[in-house]
């Protein structure tokens, strides 16, 4: 069976990262999360109708996203269903621009919007908003797969699967474009924390193909890495990637936080990494990012 705390750290020798993605899934064991009655639902970063370029490293890569929909139909759920809700702008605009809605008509998988209705409404414990309306698909979701960048972000610390997820179930048309009318960024780690209670990530897939540093999330450097983290536990995966780019778990307040709350684990020796040490890693992040060790 799949150990919660187990997180894979894969590299792909070329620009092509798909093979680092089908190793990870594997070397976590990933296959045995999804069952033949599972709804899943991927959720790739659709931020704006920057292509996945590494000049960029704004959205996710279309190629990749259909390798991880094939793989997901080799598990034989019961559904598969793409959905994303862009925080810039028009979503279909962005998969049109980018190339997902050619991958999504081929691979004949279903798309919804979550900036798009009909909505079911969800509580937070949080003090602003104190709920939110999300897409119905919400009640009918049984498994949730968070695809997206690595990016050092100005107000999140960075963005990872955690984030992705937060962001991405409100809607523009409740909380503008970008998703900020309703005070969602008043208190961002806050309002991350309070999705994360709400919305149970089962695989986490991070892609640093590019990698994003300096200033996130849409105007930093993108450095490609060739590196891809993989795990089922949102909170390892998130920690792991806050160590690639130099912050503990207490640097990043909602991985903090959620560790307080009882949301485990953010301890690096209690994580179990698979494929490429943690450390190695990290040299091979700074040497492709920075071009020197420190």
């Amino acid at each position: 069976m799949i150990s919660n705390n187990d997180v894979a750290i894969t590299r792909c020798l070329s620009k092509k990262e798909i093979k680092a993605v089908l190793k990870g899934l594997n070397l976590i064991k990933a296959s045995n999360l999804i069952n033949s009655g599972d709804v899943v639902v991927i959720v790739p970063n659709f931020v704006n109708k920057e292509k996945p370029d590494p000049r960029y490293g704004v959205v996710v890569g279309d190629e990749t996203l259909r390798a991880i929909i094939k793989w997901v139909k080799e598990q034989n759920p019961k559904k598969i269903i793409v959905a994303s809700g862009s925080g810039g702008g028009d979503t279909r605009e962005v998969m049109k621009t980018v190339g997902y809605d050619k991958v999504l008509a081929e691979e004949k998988v279903s798309f919804i919007d979550f900036n798009q209705g009909p909505y079911t409404v969800i509580e937070l414990n949080h003090y602003r908003p104190r709920k939110i309306k999300v897409n119905e698909l919400y009640n009918e979701m049984t498994k949730v797969i968070s695809f997206t960048q690595l990016k050092i972000h100005e107000e999140a610390t960075m963005s990872s699967a955690i984030k992705n997820i937060a962001l991405s179930f409100p809607s523009t048309e409740e909380h503008g474009a970008p998703k900020k009318d309703k005070g969602i960024h008043n208190d961002l780690h806050g309002f991350i924390i309070a999705m994360a209670e709400k919305i149970k990530i089962d695989l986490s897939i991070v892609s640093l193909n590019p990698v994003m540093v300096a200033t996130g999330p849409t105007n930093g450097i993108a450095k490609h890495t060739g590196l891809v983290v993989v795990g089922n536990n949102p909170i390892c995966v998130d920690t792991i990637c806050a160590g690639l780019l130099g912050f503990k778990p207490q640097g990043v307040r909602y991985l903090y936080e959620l560790e307080k709350k009882g949301f485990k684990e953010t301890d690096i020796n209690k994580i179990r990494i698979k494929g490429i040490s943690l450390k190695n890693a990290e040299k091979h992040f700074m040497d492709k990012v920075y071009g020197k060790r420190y």
